[in-house]
């Protein structure tokens, strides 16, 4: 079955090749793990052990973020680093201030996982959410390295609880704890026999928490909602677009804030030419016009976050698509959220959902049934902002409890 997998790997490593000459991306991946190791030789100190973090994306990294942080504020002085496997990670996160050595984690093969384990100078490795290359596991087992995964979910769909998934289900016994979201996952691995498994939650919420309290003062945004109820559409794709303007536009007594998820000239123009209302995007926004439009467009990257804080109702994109974004940026702040209806594979979407603090909605209609309600039911708006608020504050305190296990490690 290992052969197999290098092969699997090795025909994984020739298509991204090919990719790399028609798509951007796609070279940077490639270019980027190919000088991972030189990185390593240069980087890395070889009177220093480093922690090893490793993030699949950007957002795998934010989940990881705060045990980072706790890491730091408790040893100012050890050594982290981070790689990433997506350029959309590495990308915006690759001046890191946290980590000591950043870079691309290269392909899987046995010689690249060698070398890599071999420069790296372990103290420790930590994997989030859902990494489990072999080679590395192997390699990393062989030096007598911890090995971690934190903020995990297992589903009973996954290969390690297939009757033909017993190779796979053997990289688990690398690692020395793995730290699960829910219960339901600790109980999916007791029943393949792995019992080194500590329910700690999501760190997730710790992040967004912390998100939340270095949320940023916009005056212009506030200027532009000036008291009226105002809804913050956050990484909206175009199906999503598609309601929510058409609703805002026969709505007068809303404003909108719309941060989409891809934010290209072309983009931003295909969302101006829905709208029927005034408008203003915030690259060229000022004190007088931002007053008079009713719908902002975020054209920038960075502002979302912080425009939740300004708003009473969310709606999250990709609820259309490949799946909903980030749920949790927004009911931190105390509001209901609104979504599509691929929200199924996200446990606090699912969770929020059962508390009456979500609403998913399958088309146009649903969407206004359901804006009627939170619009001009002033209770119901309160009393479902409410129970978002208190369920991110409940979830917290994930880092903690990994922390308090890890750092004798």
């Amino acid at each position: 079955m290992n052969i197999l997998y290098n092969i699997i790997i090795f025909l994984y490593r020739w298509a991204i090749m090919l990719g790399s000459f028609f798509n951007g991306k796609i070279d940077r991946l490639r270019t980027g793990q190919k000088e991972a190791i030189s990185i390593l030789r240069k980087s890395i100190s070889k009177e220093s052990r480093y922690i090893w973090v490793h993030a699949a994306s950007l957002g795998e990294f934010e989940q990881g973020r705060p045990l980072i942080e706790r890491l730091k504020a408790e040893r100012p002085d050890c050594k982290i680093l981070l790689t990433f496997f997506s350029p959309s990670g590495y990308e915006v996160r690759k001046n890191y201030e946290k980590a000591d050595v950043i870079c691309y984690l290269p392909m899987d093969t046995p010689r690249n996982a060698y070398r890599f384990v071999k420069h790296a100078n372990l103290e420790m490795a930590i994997f989030i959410k859902y990494e489990f290359w072999a080679n590395y596991l192997f390699f990393t087992s062989r030096k007598k390295v911890p090995i971690y995964i934190i903020s995990a979910i297992f589903r009973p769909k996954q290969l390690f609880f297939k009757w033909y998934g017993s190779w796979y289900r053997g990289l688990l016994k690398y690692f020395d704890q793995l730290f699960v979201q829910d219960e339901s996952s600790a109980a999916l691995l007791r029943s393949i026999g792995i019992t080194n498994v500590t329910v700690a939650g999501d760190t997730r919420f710790d992040r967004v928490i912390d998100i939340a309290s270095q949320s940023r003062y916009l005056p212009l945004t506030e200027s532009f909602t000036n008291g009226h109820l105002t809804m913050v559409a956050g990484s909206s794709w175009v199906k999503d677009e598609d309601i929510f303007i058409r609703h805002f536009n026969e709505t007068p007594g809303l404003k909108l804030i719309i941060a989409p998820h891809v934010i290209s000239k072309e983009h931003i123009f295909e969302i101006c030419s829905k709208l029927k209302r005034r408008f203003v995007r915030l690259s060229e926004a000022n004190a007088e016009n931002v007053q008079d439009a009713d719908c902002l467009i975020v054209d920038s990257i960075g502002f979302l976050s912080s425009m939740y804080r300004y708003g009473q109702i969310a709606y999250i994109g990709g609820g259309f698509g490949a799946g909903i974004h980030n749920t949790l940026e927004a009911a931190v702040f105390g509001m209901p959220v609104l979504f599509g209806t691929n929200y199924e594979r996200f446990r606090e979407a699912v969770e929020l959902v059962k508390l009456n603090a979500a609403f998913p909605i399958a088309d146009y209609e649903e969407y206004c049934a359901q804006m009627k309600i939170l619009m001009h039911d002033k209770d119901f708006l309160q009393k479902t902002g409410e129970i978002a608020y208190e369920y991110v504050q409940r979830n917290s305190g994930a880092t903690e409890k990994i922390f308090a296990v890890i750092k004798n490690s």
